[in-house]
């Protein structure tokens, strides 16, 4: 007995204080922020542990992680690929691809949306449309179709990068120009919008009394429709260079912060009204792809495009006033847990500090990943997850020992 309690407290010494799954595209919440605690912040002169890597495929398509699994896509000779590994060694244990061109434009082209894991099923979709459900244990197919075949919808230039997001019993995309929602259990089209081009954001749930709104940005504006029957509840013109909008709005009660690179900017919208109005409105924090998070009243994220000068910022959610910038190499991404940064920057290059207003004061950092790395890092079990451009995936152990 004895025995079995010693066994048993180093197993529990191994995990974080606490531990979380990370079953879609910003986490649990929604809002790119774990409730992990207790894991690594500080490391070696010779950096984190490594506990695997893999190839995934090229793609920018980030990480779901459920029950020892982590899901994502990449594209190899012109087949898309959905990859199942193991969490603890890498080991792939089931894959399916699809025929799919890769389909460069200015990148490097492959997949850009993110798995969805709702119970034991799993939804993928890829950049013309490919949506798929898969039983998450085994692959197996439980139904696919083409989305933009089905419904005519524009498939914008970068193709369709939003991610899945299942509510109650439908899987919703951003999908036509103002969303698209279908039976999870079946694949059957619940409600479409007209067919003109979307933008980039994954939907963003709000619960609005006994209902939910979904926020998506169009290539147009960003605009909310109520998740059951996708009926237009307001519009807020938003127009971006190619229509890129990309970064999901971030909420916080009945404010939404919205932000746009290519020299767009950003601004604060009061929700309370029928209609959003705008509390400011700036140039001072412009995610050209991947959204801020949000931390005790502060935005973190990346200011800039990836061709130019790009910096980590801290702006005030409820002012916008700016309160420190940091130059970052190539862009990059930023996600949080336990009051903490956890940054890749664009360049391969894995950092954590404290998320604090006062200034940026790294307490780890190392270079985890050679080539382009746009795509989101994420934490889950201890483990972080991070990719570049051509799919060499890595997963870093910062549980404590």
């Amino acid at each position: 007995m004895m025995r079995l309690t010693v066994v048993l407290l180093f197993a529990s010494a191994a995990l974080p204080a606490t531990a979380d799954d990370w079953p879609h595209w910003r986490g649990p919440k929604h809002d790119g922020i774990s409730s992990e605690s207790g894991w690594l912040d500080r490391w070696p002169a010779g950096g984190p542990k490594i506990a695997w890597t893999a190839e995934a495929g090229t793609g920018f398509s980030s990480f779901a992680v459920s029950k020892g699994r982590v899901f994502t896509l990449g594209n190899a000779g012109d087949t898309d690929t959905v990859t199942c590994l193991d969490a603890d060694s890498g080991r792939t244990l089931w894959s399916h691809g699809y025929p799919a061109e890769a389909d460069a434009n200015l990148f490097e082209g492959g997949p850009t949306s993110t798995p969805a894991v709702d119970g034991d099923r799993l939804y993928t979709l890829g950049r013309k449309g490919e949506l798929f459900c898969f039983e998450a244990g085994t692959g197996k197919i439980a139904w696919s179709k083409n989305v933009q075949k089905e419904t005519g919808a524009a498939i914008p230039s970068w193709g369709f990068s939003s991610s899945p997001l299942v509510h109650d019993d439908l899987v919703i995309l951003n999908v036509g120009e103002s969303g698209l929602a279908l039976d999870k259990a079946s694949g059957r089209v619940a409600w479409k919008s007209g067919p003109r081009e979307p933008g980039y954001s994954t939907p963003f749930p709000l619960k609005r009394g006994d209902g939910c709104l979904v926020l998506l940005g169009s290539g147009k504006s960003y605009l909310a429709v109520d998740a059951r029957t996708g009926r237009e509840a307001w519009t807020v013109r938003w127009n971006t260079q190619y229509g890129v909008n990309a970064a999901d709005p971030v909420v916080d009660g009945e404010r939404a912060f919205i932000s746009s690179g290519y020299g767009k900017g950003a601004a604060l919208l009061s929700l309370g009204a029928e209609e959003p109005r705008i509390v400011w409105q700036s140039k001072v924090m412009r995610n050209q792809m991947n959204p801020c998070v949000l931390l005790e009243g502060h935005l973190y994220g990346v200011d800039g495009n990836d061709r130019e000068r790009t910096e980590l910022k801290c702006i005030e959610f409820a002012s916008g006033s700016e309160k420190w910038a940091q130059a970052i190499t190539g862009g990059g991404s930023v996600t949080a847990a336990d009051g903490k940064l956890i940054i890749l920057a664009g360049d391969g290059e894995l950092i954590v500090a404290p998320a604090s207003p006062d200034g940026f004061k790294p307490t780890a950092r190392a270079r985890i990943l050679d080539g382009k790395c746009w795509t989101v890092p994420v934490l889950a079990n201890g483990r972080i997850y991070a990719r570049t451009a051509g799919g060499r995936t890595v997963c870093v152990d910062v549980r404590r020992p």
